[in-house]
């Protein structure tokens, strides 16, 4: 008895020794110089034209910001994480500094004014284009600023009043010398304090009606919460004056979700969150009024009093009854506009009508008129001339989207232009390019007579894609190709400059050219450089890279764009190890899955999230790898997710080894997000890869019941496919080192950091090999340098040890 007792304890004690052992009191680590170097290497700017597209404004962009930065104070409340020190968001994107160039002449010039170390958000040109209006954070605290084009100098325009945790800080008036600002409230006092004692339990009560909600993440769990929630956001708006630089109050305080002028400046279209709020939904489910003020701020009318949104019917075609997708009309003075479903908000309800088109023009004290019927649910609108408008619909199910024209304030007068499934690339017709009106709206750029517009897309072909610039005819409904991208270059277009002298910007790029903008003259194919950024990445110079096509198993085609390390020479050099890296997509159509997509002749493109770091390191790289999931007809892609997902896999492992690239025994798997969920099944249910990287992954499906991806159907509807696709449930199947990553704050709906918590626990007390690494305030994206650095490090650690340097037994 004494000896049994003596090995439990002496067990127990080694078990506790394991554990303890498996914990690492790390500091963050920097991966190899080849990877370091490429991580900092300095970001190009980014471009803005302004409407008269006479001035390009260059926003320069810093590295990644650091840790501390992303360690400041946040608060995660209905769906917002905000920072509490400034009253903006925590997770915004800020840029560093500013400079101009003057389209005509091509010369540059600098911007003067602005603050050492500024961070600059929320960027806008005015509707004339001769100013920007943006906002910097500074001293804990964000104010407005203005830049004048015409002296290239930048000004504050408020102190650190702004309010920017919810929607745009600000909005220009058309006449481009007013802006209305959204302040927090004066003299609102400190924030909330929590109470030490509770006043009671939190209650919720289900209403015994059947809907489906995602599993989000950041929402209000009591009463405490929701006081925070209401004094961060509550504002007040002011209408500025430029000239001036007087601001007076517009209209009453709330929690103001957004604010739009009219087109003819004399209204302002107000949305503004309401109690009662919920602890099951973000805020932008929450009660929400529109309201329509003058221009003095006093109320006109209320447009819509729109009650919570928990309760959906079950399908991803599925939208609250009454007004939605609100908004002011781009080519009317004051005519707002929005939708209605005609089918209860059910995607099942059988229906010639799903949608409809509403009108209600100032004064707004008249009737809604009733406009076009959509078949399908709606999709959006581009306004024209007041005689023209592009409409669109789409469903999910079919994958169908329908893009149509119709004259606004006629009911019957829908005619179709395009009838395409959302998954054929190569029928996709592209996007009408638009240009701003006398209002400072977007509308559809129409030639003079009013006859044709203009259609920019992606141009995707078996040659892959060849962006292109075309004419299409209203009448004939024929199209006319002005300018496609033609090898050894991609070139996209940016926008339109002229079309009367066929001049457009476009952005150009090749394998070993950087991209840069340029003016092309359409008939004549004269380029003019507007930009000459350097190529930011020197180490990667010489790295060779192609698209690979092959076939599954079925017959459908795969692809990928496989990158190799300068000098590598295929049958003559020996085997690499490589990296796949992919992330699986849905499809309803064989043939759409089989189609080519990319192009061979873009430029490298690194960001925290690529797997191509690697190549400078002498491996070879496949990324996007193919990895359809079809289901035709009455199959749902789902239904053989796993015995599809291992055909992709090992379809590209045989090119591979084929074309004398990789080393069989020494092929890694990794995937971020659903391209983790792929990566853990792939160890689970296949002996293809010597290791794999799972990045920010689900791996549980019954933790996302009410569906995932493009999945509809409920765990109880298909509890068969959850389990099956769900790698946790087979984790005693994977037998390869599995490296997991994820952020400690991730909020995308789904992937729960508990769920590669759990995921490790399992593959740990299984037997299996595991690491997990979990990075402090990263979210989904990982955005620190010190986290962005740590994963390389930890994902070259465990490429030398398990897939480079490791011992394959023949």
């Amino acid at each position: 008895m004494k000896t049994r007792t003596l090995l439990l304890l002496t067990g127990l004690f080694l078990c506790s020794l394991a554990v303890m052992n498996a914990q690492e009191a790390m500091t963050y680590q920097t991966p190899s110089k080849e990877i370091a170097q490429l991580v900092d290497a300095p970001l190009p700017p980014i471009v803005s034209v302004n409407a008269t597209k006479d001035w390009m404004l260059l926003i320069h962009q810093p590295g990644y910001p650091s840790i501390e930065e992303l360690s400041q104070p946040e608060l995660r409340l209905a769906g917002l994480r905000m920072n509490p020190r400034t009253n903006g968001s925590s997770r915004g994107r800020s840029y560093n500094g500013l400079s101009l160039k003057n389209i005509q002449s091509g010369k540059d010039f600098e911007v003067t004014g602005l603050p050492e170390k500024a961070q600059i958000e929320n960027i806008g040109w005015s509707p004339d284009g001769q100013g920007v209006a943006f906002t910097i954070t500074r001293n804990n605290a964000i104010e407005l600023w203005h830049l004048d084009v015409a002296d290239q100098e930048a000004k504050a325009l408020t102190k650190g009043i702004i309010n920017d945790v919810m929607g745009s800080p600000y909005e220009w008036m058309p006449d481009s010398k007013h802006i209305i600002v959204k302040t927090i409230l004066e003299g609102r006092g400190g924030a909330p304090e929590q109470p030490d004692i509770p006043s009671g339990p939190v209650i919720q009560e289900s209403s015994g009606k059947e809907t489906t909600l995602r599993t989000w993440q950041d929402l209000l769990k009591n009463p405490y919460d929701e006081s925070v929630f209401e004094y961060y956001t509550s504002a007040q708006l002011h209408l500025l004056n430029l000239e001036t630089g007087d601001m007076k109050k517009f209209g009453p305080a709330g929690i103001i979700r957004s604010f739009d002028p009219s087109p003819d400046g004399k209204y302002v279209m107000i949305s503004s969150v309401q109690k009662p709020f919920s602890y099951l939904v973000p805020y932008r489910y929450f009660p929400t009024t529109y309201d329509i003020l003058d221009i003095n701020g006093r109320a006109v009318k209320r447009l819509a009093d729109l009650p919570l949104i928990d309760k959906l019917p079950k399908g991803f075609g599925a939208v609250p009854t009454g007004p939605r997708s609100i908004g002011w009309r781009a080519d009317e003075p004051a005519t707002a506009y929005w939708v209605e479903a005609q089918d209860g908000g059910d995607p099942s309800v059988e229906t010639e009508v799903r949608d409809r088109l509403f009108y209600l023009s100032a004064p707004f004290d008249g009737k809604k008129v009733a406009g076009i019927p959509f078949k399908l649910r709606y999709s959006g609108i581009n306004w024209g001339n007041g005689q023209l408008a592009v409409a669109y619909e789409s469903w999910f199910a079919s994958r169908q989207r329908i893009t149509s024209k119709f004259r606004p304030g006629d009911a019957d007068s829908k005619e179709v232009l395009f009838d395409y499934s959302t998954e054929n690339r190569y029928d996709n017709p592209g996007s009408f390019a638009t240009t701003q009106n006398d209002y400072g709206r977007n509308v559809l750029l129409s030639s003079k007579d009013g006859n044709r517009l203009f259609l920019t897309g992606q141009g995707s072909s078996p040659q892959g894609d060849r962006p292109f610039l075309r004419e299409f005819d209203l009448t004939t409904k024929e199209t006319k190709e002005y300018w496609r991208s033609k090898a050894p270059y991609y070139e996209t277009p940016y926008t339109i400059l002229d079309p009367d002298k066929s001049l457009i910007i476009t952005r150009r790029e090749s394998k070993q050219e950087a991209p840069n903008y340029f003016i092309r003259n359409w008939k004549n194919g004269k380029l003019t450089a507007l930009t000459e950024f350097e190529h930011p990445y020197p180490g990667l110079e010489g790295v060779e890279k192609q698209v690979v096509k092959y076939k599954r198993k079925d017959g459908i085609d795969l692809q990928g764009d496989l990158y190799l390390p300068k000098g590598f020479r295929p049958g003559v050099d020996d085997p690499l190890p490589v990296i796949v890296w992919a992330y699986p997509r849905e499809y309803k159509s064989a043939a759409d899955a089989s189609q080519v997509s990319g192009s061979p002749y873009q430029f490298i493109r690194l960001s925290w999230g690529s797997p191509i770091y690697w190549v400078a390191k002498g491996y070879a790289v496949l990324n996007n790898a193919s990895m359809p999931i079809v289901g035709e007809g009455d199959d749902e892609p789902n239904d053989s997710f796993r015995k599809q997902l291992v055909d992709n896999a090992e379809a590209a492992v045989e090119k591979l080894v084929d074309m004398k690239v990789a080393d069989r025994g020494k092929i890694a798997v990794g995937g971020h997000s659903y391209g983790a969920f792929m990566t853990a099944n792939l160890l689970a249910h296949s002996d293809l890869f010597a290791a794999g990287i799972a990045r920010s992954g689900a791996y549980n499906r019954t933790l996302t019941p009410f569906g995932f991806q493009r999945e509809e159907r409920t765990y109880w509807d298909s509890p068969e496919v959850y389990y099956t696709m769900s790698p946790f449930m087979h984790a005693d199947k994977i037998n390869e080192p599995m490296l997991m990553i994820h952020g400690e704050a991730d909020n995308n709906s789904g992937t729960f950091p508990l769920q590669s918590k759990r995921m490790y626990s399992a593959i740990n007390g299984l037997g299996g090999i595991a690491r997990l690494v979990m990075l402090p305030h990263e979210s989904h994206g990982y955005r620190a340098r010190e986290s962005v650095m740590h994963m390389f490090w930890e994902m070259d650690q465990w490429l030398e040890k398990y897939v480079k340097n490791r011992k394959v037994v023949p």
